[in-house]
Order: C-alpha cells, then structure tokens, then sequence
C-alpha cells in the first residue's frame, strides 16, 4: 500500500460528510445518469454495471464514479460518530490492513493518520478531482484527459477502502441503524462495476475477499 501508508497526533473532530456532486441537468452525463438509476431500479446490478449501446466508456466511468462517491459518503456519513480519533486511531480494514495517506502532491510521503482524518483527506480529495472540469468534463464534446481511466483506477481504488473500513470496523452499529441492505447493496454495485471494467487489482480488494466470493457464489446460484 506504498501510495497510501499514517498518527495519532490531532484531536480535530473531522467532519467527513461533504456535500453530494451534482451532475449538471441537460448534459448527456446527466441521461447517462438516469440511464444508470433506471437499470438499478431492475434489480440486476450485473445488468446495471455494463455499457450502454454506442456510449463512450470514459463518460459511463465518469458518470459511475461520481454516483459511488456519493453512495460512499451518504454511508460513510451515517456511522461517523462511531468512527472517531478514539475509536479508529488508525485507518484500517481488519488487523492485517492499514492505510496510510499520501495523495503525491501536498502530502507526499505517506502518513499515519486516524480513520476518520484519513476518509476526511480522502473524501476532500475526491471531491477536488470530481470538480475538475480538465480531469472530469462535464460538456459535450470537452475530451476526457488520455490518462482518465488511470485517474478513475486511483479514486476508485481508494473509495473501495471506505467500504473495507466499514465493513471490518463498523458493521455492527450499520446493522444496528438498519442500513445492512443498503450497503450491502451499494457494495455489490461497486464490485460489479470494478469487476466489469478491471478497475481495481485483485490484491487491493483482499480486505473483503471473502465478502466479494460470496456475492459472487450468491449471483451464480
């Protein structure tokens, strides 16, 4: 995890929750958008995850990414008074899991941080990327950088750790709030569709392997 090592120093309070990112209405991301939830509405998430006939595969990426990182900070934003500098002293995802936060330009060397301070960086740098307009274009006919889908592959890949923190260190009070169905649902989203596209390595979903076999052996049945 050498892109992303963190310490127990700072007592701020973070408050992770950051506003939802809108796609702007009239834009073809916008259709795209309302394609998506539509096809949810099936109940086939495999269905839901593949591209739409003659759509443009960066512009389903761009239009998915930002629909999970909404999912993940509504989520995120329902356990955050458990998740605390007390509490998660650390950012991990079981006992043999453990992020550490650089994002290769203000934090440069990977830092010990808390969980919420980390999903706090996390989340504040995703949003950044989400809002500009050179590395997500929100215009028809405005390119996507060549790099786009490197760009996605990152963002995603350090989402999924929100969901592996979750799940490893906060599933009980989810299942007490009664939120179980809606993660597990918006998990199994986000696998199908990183499984569809190959946008996370293997290694990086380890944490929740066995979690991820099983949503699969459930699907073949």
């Amino acid at each position: 995890m050498a892109d992303d090592r963190f310490n127990r120093s700072g007592s701020r309070s973070s408050k992770t929750f950051k506003p939802k990112k809108n796609i702007p209405e009239g834009t073809h991301q916008y259709d795209l958008m309302k394609h998506a939830a539509a096809t949810l509405g099936s109940g086939n998430l495999r269905l839901a995850v593949m591209l739409p006939d003659g759509e443009d595969q960066n512009e389903w990426v761009a239009v998915n990414t930002v629909d999970f990182f909404n999912q993940i900070n509504m989520l995120y934003g329902t356990i955050t008074e458990f998740c605390t500098e007390e509490s998660c002293p650390i950012m991990s995802a079981g006992p043999k899991y453990e992020y550490h936060w650089a994002d290769g330009q203000t934090v440069k060397k990977p830092i010990k941080c808390s969980a919420p301070k980390y999903i706090d960086y996390l989340m504040t740098w995703v949003q950044d990327q989400l809002d500009d307009e050179n590395l997500f274009p929100s215009k028809i006919g405005v390119p996507f950088p060549r790099n786009f889908l490197s760009i996605a592959k990152t963002i995603l890949k350090r989402l999924f750790r929100v969901y592996a923190h979750i799940y490893h260190q906060h599933f009980p009070e989810v299942v007490q709030l009664g939120e179980e169905a809606h993660l597990n649902t918006s998990f199994k989203h986000f696998i199908y569709f990183v499984q569809e596209f190959s946008l996370i390595d293997r290694r990086e979903l380890a944490p929740l392997q066995e979690l991820i076999d099983k949503l699969a052996n459930k699907e073949g049945r």
